[in-house]
């Protein structure tokens, strides 16, 4: 009885202890960036040994890996406004992109993001899903809308041209180049003049 009471606490620990190095990770991340992340700052925060971080996390890497597959790093969500005019409502969302890119928060979580879907594709795919993707959609439906109503010409491959305006987004903030609200109008002349009816 008194082995099978002494083992569970032990599970419990283990479960905390994980729960609180990936908060600290997250909050790391946010505070420092990828490029000054360090360990021994997580395992202190996180009330840990930095012998137990890396008995479970062998590399920096693996472990903003499993912040991501376990949901604890996501970006500020952005909706994606319907005034009944997609031009306006597609470059309205892109410059909310463009000023949530200067919390350095969202910067650290696109730059660890990618670090880590590079070595792992496994991640790679789980980082698509859950900030990528969802964001791609939603730009794909409001596109998709605005075919409806006549404002784009007819069959324009909504997912693609989300993909472009994302994928320039992201591209900037990879870079480390600023999101200035002169690119982000030059960017939506460059696909809208493509696309508007």
């Amino acid at each position: 009885m008194r082995a099978a009471v002494t083992g569970r606490p032990g599970r419990i620990r283990s479960s905390a202890a994980r729960h609180a190095i990936l908060e600290a990770t997250r909050d790391e991340l946010a505070q420092r960036g990828y490029d000054k992340f360090s360990v021994e700052r997580v395992a202190s925060a996180a009330g840990v040994g930095k012998q137990t971080v890396y008995r479970w996390y062998p590399s920096k890497s693996a472990l903003v890996a499993d912040c991501i597959l376990l949901g604890y790093l996501r970006t500020p969500g952005i909706e994606t406004p319907d005034t009944g005019d997609v031009r306006r409502d597609i470059t309205g969302w892109a410059q909310t992109f463009a000023e949530i890119s200067t919390q350095p928060e969202a910067v650290a979580i696109a730059l660890a993001g990618t670090a880590a879907s590079a070595e792992d594709s496994n991640v790679a795919a789980r980082y698509h899903e859950q900030i990528v993707a969802l964001t791609e959609s939603a730009l794909s439906d409001r596109l998709q809308q605005g075919e409806r109503a006549g404002q784009l010409k007819a069959g324009v491959p909504a997912r693609t041209v989300a993909e472009t305006i994302v994928g320039a987004l992201l591209y900037r903030l990879l870079t480390r180049q600023p999101l200035t609200t002169e690119f982000v109008e030059e960017l939506m002349v460059v696909v809208f003049d493509g696309i508007q009816s």
